[in-house]
């Protein structure tokens, strides 16, 4: 066997298979588990999806929300164990893989159009 096979069978252990088909422009709860103190729990982050990256157990997503007027830019990992459940809320018709230019709107220019062809 060589060393990328020995990686991937690694790594195929601790892929999630639960995950929902997630694409850019898509509004999204994740439940991000959150430890305080000896206690764990878990707390929602809803935002739009901006960007989507990489592959396999490498797999990240960059979740956008605006939060008392700021920006707040998160980037998930999404087989990582700290990331409970993740809820498609909405999907967007967009036309390009990354909307960083999302950054550079306020208010009613960040609205996104809603598509209807695919169910979550």
């Amino acid at each position: 066997m060589n060393a990328e096979a020995i990686i991937r069978s690694i790594e195929s252990e601790h892929l999630k298979s639960n995950l929902p088909n997630i694409n850019v422009g898509d509004t999204v709860k994740v439940g991000v588990k959150i430890r305080e103190g000896g206690k764990e729990r878990v707390q929602p982050y809803e935002g739009t999806v901006i960007a989507r990256r990489n592959g396999g157990i490498s797999e990240t997503i960059t979740v956008r929300k605006v939060f008392q007027g700021v920006g707040v830019e998160r980037v998930f990992l999404l087989h990582s164990p700290r990331i409970e459940s993740i809820q498609i809320l909405r999907r967007s018709k967009v036309r390009r893989a990354k909307l960083y230019y999302l950054r550079d709107r306020v208010g009613k220019a960040t609205r996104l159009k809603q598509r209807f062809d695919r169910p979550f």
